[in-house]
């Protein structure tokens, strides 16, 4: 599986964007999806999850109600729209995808991850 992760940017305190991660390589709908992001000598932390239907979405507590994660199993892309940015959300992240079972929130079920977006949040 190939994942290419885009959208990031630099954006003002209270801004919005959207990341996009498009997958090929293997059927979309058979994975999960997730978010990681890590921050400049921090570890890769959990950001959201979505199941390979979609009906089963997990989000970090520090990002609950102003992220967004989605899937269009149609186009092979997951998504992640952030809204209200905050300085402390700068970190690259990472979108990674698994067909295994198990927990969305452990960072080891994931075997496939794309390359990074930095996001950078000015405040």
């Amino acid at each position: 599986v190939q994942l290419q992760a885009s959208g990031g940017g630099l954006v003002q305190a209270g801004g919005s964007l959207k990341l996009s991660c498009a997958a090929s390589g293997r059927t979309f709908s058979n994975l999960d999806m997730g978010w990681f992001r890590q921050a400049p000598g921090k570890e890769r932390d959990f950001v959201a999850a979505i199941s390979r239907s979609g009906n089963r979405i997990y989000y970090a507590d520090s990002v609950k109600g102003r992220f967004t994660i989605s899937r269009d199993n149609a186009k092979n892309t997951a998504y992640l729209q952030m809204n209200s940015l905050k300085p402390e959300d700068t970190a690259v992240y990472y979108c990674a995808a698994t067909s295994t079972s198990g927990s969305a929130y452990y960072i080891k079920r994931y075997d496939y991850w794309g390359q990074g977006t930095q996001v950078t949040v000015s405040s």
